[in-house]
């Protein structure tokens, strides 16, 4: 199994938001209709929906829309308004150091449910580069205000009206500037489903929402999290994913006081915070580490390969990974990033397997 990483930077919604759009299209939209229900959402409740609760968002929906070129399924999808269930599992950490904040996070996850993106852009004015999600959501990233997020899934079944978390988060990073920002946004915007969003700013200050579609959110200090909230809720789910091993095994390296981001890194590549179930939907798919202080980050693999990226001069270009039992390893990197028009996006890169986008519940879960 294999992925061909790629780093693609833009201003304006333009090309590289239609090379996204090509290749996670028809993957998402097959996802969409396999998870129809009797009950449908039409663009007007969606619109409805981006106007009163991300009002800055309404004409960056209309924008990405044109730029896409969607029909009506897929302009519903980009506003990500009352989805089907999405499930991503994950686990992220804070620790601050002496160079400030690091928010770490494992993507686990059946690799060719990942879009292996990362997007660096300036829709709106503010700088903000992370993993892709939803074509124009984000599973991980950070803007040029030095406040950084990232998301794991809150291990409950519930769902009801509400945004779909990828949207959530690059809502976040688009509009707030620190952690209180954050707090209050994350509070306000309804989420569809339950999950766990951390964020870290440059000042060093960090929290852990919990977010659900039946409660309020709940604000924590707690500087890790993996896939429950108060407690294990969806017992089939937290046996598969180790939620709780994962968690104790977290508490337990925050015990070291002296405990480094390098140590925290490593801890992320090994097991049990690593997992390479990748034929059963639950291995790691990267690890990323965002510095808001530094406004860098870095994607790591399993074999210690890693590339850096700074917010300011991200360069295009791409890596391919293959994911075995043993975990994940870099084959080839540093190629330069074929230019490629949206007629042809949609087969782009051709030496790579298709990736059908969208994460769902494992069968075995």
């Amino acid at each position: 199994m294999q992925l061909n990483f790629r780093s693609l930077t833009e201003e304006r919604p333009s090309d590289a938001l239609r090379q996204v759009f090509a290749r996670g299209w028809p993957g998402w939209s097959e996802w969409m209709r396999e998870r129809q229900t009797t009950v449908e959402t039409d663009l007007r409740d969606a619109r409805l929906a981006l106007r009163h609760h991300m009002p800055e968002f309404e004409n960056l929906w209309d924008t990405w829309v044109n730029v896409c070129d969607a029909d009506q399924d897929a302009a519903l999808f980009l506003s990500f308004w009352s989805p089907p269930r999405y499930l991503v599992h994950c686990s992220q950490a804070v620790l601050v150091d002496d160079q400030g904040p690091v928010l770490l996070r494992n993507y686990d996850l059946d690799p060719q449910l990942n879009e292996s993106t990362l997007l660096a852009s300036n829709w709106r004015g503010r700088r903000v580069m992370g993993m892709v999600e939803g074509i124009v959501g984000l599973a991980d990233g950070m803007n040029d205000a030095g406040l950084a997020a990232s998301l794991t899934f809150g291990g409950r079944t519930i769902a009801a009206d509400g945004f779909g978390i990828p949207l959530i988060i690059r809502y976040v990073l688009e509009i707030c500037a620190d952690v209180q920002q954050a707090v209050e946004a994350l509070r306000t915007v309804p989420s569809h489903m339950s999950y766990n969003v951390t964020v870290a700013d440059a000042a060093g200050d960090w929290a852990t929402v919990l977010l659900a579609p039946d409660r309020p959110a709940i604000v924590t200090r707690n500087p890790f999290t993996t896939n429950h909230q108060l407690g294990v809720e969806w017992p089939r789910h937290g046996r598969f994913s180790n939620t709780v091993g994962r968690s104790d095994h977290l508490e337990a390296l925050y015990q070291d006081r002296h405990l480094t981001a390098e140590q925290l890194t490593g801890a992320f590549l090994s097991r049990p915070l690593a997992s390479t179930g990748y034929d059963k939907g639950f291995g790691t798919v990267y690890t990323a580490a965002y510095r808001p202080t530094t406004q860098t980050m870095s994607l790591h693999w399993m074999d210690g390969s890693q590339e850096n990226h700074n917010l300011g001069d991200i360069t295009s270009g791409e890596r391919l990974v293959q994911y075995t039992e043993k975990g994940s390893q870099t084959l080839t990197h540093s190629r330069p990033l074929q230019v490629v028009s949206p007629e042809t996006a949609s087969t782009y890169p051709p030496d790579s397997p298709p990736n059908s986008a969208g994460p769902i519940a494992p069968t075995t879960a």
